[in-house]
């Protein structure tokens, strides 16, 4: 798989069309993913809404795996560390492939939030098992 049909496959998401989101780096095994943090994505403390940093944990995860394997992925199973409260103009995700099997490939992923003054704050790390699956006929 390509960067263009990632990107492709992201904006066929609903959901992530609805973020936001955006890849901005894929190949060798790695990808990030990035999205600006916005008042509809907080929660009522004012930080970045952990549902929102799941989110990103998980199709970062599986970004990296298409790197290695191609396009037929579905993650099967994923946990993530909260480290701290996401807060910042922008969300970062970068996911790189710890083990590609031909059914199954192993995953990691650190969020972070940039600050206006680009400094970077980890603030969840994720890990993942990614399945490889038949392509959706006319999907990816």
């Amino acid at each position: 798989m390509d960067l263009e049909l990632a990107r492709k496959i992201l904006a066929e998401q609903p959901f992530s069309r609805l973020l936001g989101a955006r890849i901005t780096a894929f190949g060798e095994g790695t990808a990030s993913l990035e999205l600006d943090v916005r008042e509809e994505l907080l929660q009522q403390y004012g930080f970045v809404h952990g549902g929102v940093l799941s989110y990103a944990a998980d199709n970062t995860l599986t970004l990296a795996a298409g790197t290695v394997v191609g396009s037929g992925l579905i993650t099967s199973g994923f946990t993530i560390d909260y480290l701290r409260p996401a807060t910042g103009r922008l969300l970062r995700a970068h996911g790189e492939v710890v083990r590609a099997g031909r059914t199954r490939v192993v995953s990691r992923c650190d969020v972070v939030t940039v600050d206006g003054e680009g400094t970077e704050t980890l603030c969840a790390v994720a890990q993942g098992n990614i399945a490889v699956i038949e392509p959706v006929a006319g999907k990816g």
